[in-house]
């Protein structure tokens, strides 16, 4: 027998197990999928947006693999200097492969970045999207009861999704699983203008268009962008030599322009025929003589611009009354702008960011301008992409944030290291979307069944679970976690609404001890230790990440994951 661990159970993970148990060259292949959480499934659970019911329907796919009689899950076990070491794991297992995603997002480098307000989209989704490691990042809501104005930086899919997220109405989320708590939060918002802002054009930005076109169908708010902006990028001017996805994606802004040229982008009436030179508060808010919108894009007594669908004077499209308070919820996208400061209020938490003006290279890159642009925001949220993090035990290679290897093999020294191996981000990098996996995870396994004769030989310490209690683990297995999706069903039926997310350590421990005798609730990981989400993003530090987005699930799904 060849027993295999595979470290990490989102989508790399569960790939990688599937490939080694569904072949015919080695028989006999036995795989434990081990995880720091006591749930499965990394970036399907925690990093894809709640109202993207579609993508996270991939779940069950994964589960079929899970299930498979020769493949078990343990989690609630972690690798690393705070649990088991890649040397004690290589006693348990003929081999280790490590599928731990990219754990660190990037950060900006600007002056204020660590400013009270602002914070990673990471930390920001994996709030709403209940991983137990946010319960106490996430206690304050955010601040959300005090933002007026909130500025996400990168133009990704993440960044999408958490601008969409802030925007929509609480009633769409509440068929979701978001906890309870944040479902509250984020309908209690003071939020009621959101700015996404890139440092190139929209030609170039690498959401999808799928996620893009979402943000003007949502209820209660509406789209603006800022005509200045587009006039600066040639591929939106000709978008005819674009690859598809990014002339789509060109294609839908047109169509927010369009939209808002009816509407009145010269200050002209929209539905109401209102808005005029003196009158509604444009794309920024300015007050006009009648409409008194200001920096908070507050309609005046006559000029509410937006809550009956008129456009201000940089136009927006569309528009329904919101909710919580009447007014629309606009949402901004800003292009060939890049930070450079976050600015501090009076209380010492961030109120704003500045911004200087970049214009295109010639080379397919940006450079400044020397001219700057200051955009009001009590929240601002970084969504630039995602560095790997370096595993106590196994080689690193800082520069690009990935381990080492030779198709998959481990390399310590330049030379493969028996019985080690690595698919998903920490392999290559945190680039892809989830069906990018497939083949990483199959290049991987190919090199370990051809490796198989010589692990195979090596003598064991003894059963992996066995050991591991003996050692002071307290796995959860797969009917630990079955256990926590009753409990969760359950929860929601005694909240009136479906299934609701356990957002923290104990109560997902507790559930899972239900259904496992082995399993202590006082057993888990530090709740202060790092995640390995298995979710995605583009490198691009500047242009945003990709993670938590809906599409199909597995052949060229445009949606990343580790």
């Amino acid at each position: 027998m060849l027993r295999v661990a595979v470290v990490g159970s989102g989508p790399s993970g569960v790939y990688t197990a599937q490939g080694l148990v569904q072949q015919s060259l080695v028989p006999d292949v036995r795989v434990d999928v081990l995880d720091r959480l006591p749930c499965p499934f990394g970036l399907v659970r925690y990093g894809v947006a709640p109202d993207h019911e579609k993508i996270k329907s991939l779940q069950n796919n994964l589960r079929t693999v899970l299930e498979d009689e020769r493949i078990g899950f343990l989690g609630n076990v972690e690798v690393g200097a705070r649990g088991l070491t890649p040397a004690r794991l290589l006693e348990l297992y003929h081999a280790v492969v490590y599928c731990v995603g990219a754990a660190k997002d990037r950060r900006l480098g600007v002056p204020g970045e660590d400013l009270p307000g602002s914070c990673s989209a990471t930390d920001f989704v994996s709030w709403y999207s209940a991983h137990p490691d946010a319960a106490a990042d996430g206690a304050d809501g955010f601040g959300l009861g005090g933002v007026r104005s909130a500025v996400v930086i990168g133009v990704g899919n993440v960044a999408v999704d958490v601008a969409r997220i802030l925007a929509r109405a609480a009633a769409d989320l509440h068929p979701t699983d978001m906890p309870d708590a944040a479902l509250g939060v984020l309908a209690a918002s003071g939020v009621r203008e959101v700015h996404m802002v890139g440092r190139r054009g929209p030609s170039q930005a690498k959401f999808t268009t799928k996620e893009l076109r979402e943000l003007g169908a949502l209820s209660g708010a509406v789209v603006g962008v800022e005509p200045s902006d587009l006039a600066l990028d040639p591929g939106y001017a000709d978008p005819s030599a674009l690859p598809g996805v990014n002339r789509r994606n060109v294609e839908v802004v047109r169509g927010w322009t369009a939209g808002a040229d009816e509407a009145g982008v010269s200050g002209e009436a929209g539905e109401a025929g209102e808005a005029g030179a003196q009158g509604e508060a444009g794309a920024r808010g300015e007050a006009g003589a009648r409409g008194e919108a200001g920096a908070r894009g507050e309609a005046g007594a006559r000029g509410e611009a937006g809550a009956r669908g008129e456009a201000g004077a940089r136009g927006e499209a569309g528009g329904a009354a919101d909710e919580r308070g009447g007014l629309a919820r606009r949402i901004r996208l800003r292009f060939f702008l890049r930070p450079v400061e976050l600015l501090a209020g009076g209380d010492g938490r961030v109120a704003g960011v500045r911004f200087e003006r970049t214009v295109p290279d010639g080379a397919g890159g940006v450079r400044g301008t020397g001219t700057y642009e200051d955009i009001e925001a009590q929240l601002v949220l970084r969504a630039v992409g995602y560095r790997g993090v370096p595993l106590d035990g196994l080689p690193f290679d800082p520069a690009h944030g990935t381990v080492p290897h030779e198709a998959g093999r481990v390399l310590r020294d330049g030379v493969p290291s028996s019985g080690e191996y690595v698919a998903g981000w920490i392999k290559r990098g945190p680039t892809g979307v989830i069906g990018t996996n497939r083949p990483c995870a199959k290049e991987t396994v190919a090199s370990l069944l051809a490796d198989a004769a010589g692990l195979s030989a090596r003598p064991l310490a003894g059963e992996p679970l066995d050991v591991l209690r003996g050692l002071g683990h307290r796995p959860v297995e797969w009917r630990g976690w079955q256990a926590i999706e009753r409990a969760e069903a359950e929860l929601g039926r005694s909240l009136g609404r479906r299934s609701v997310k356990i957002p923290d350590w104990p109560g997902l421990l507790g559930a899972a001890l239900g259904a496992d005798a082995h399993t202590d609730p006082d057993a888990g990981p530090d709740p202060d230790a790092g995640a390995a989400p298995d979710a995605g993003a583009v490198p691009d530090p500047e242009e945003g990440a990709d993670a938590g987005t809906d599409a199909g699930a597995d052949a060229g799904a445009e949606v990343p994951a580790a």
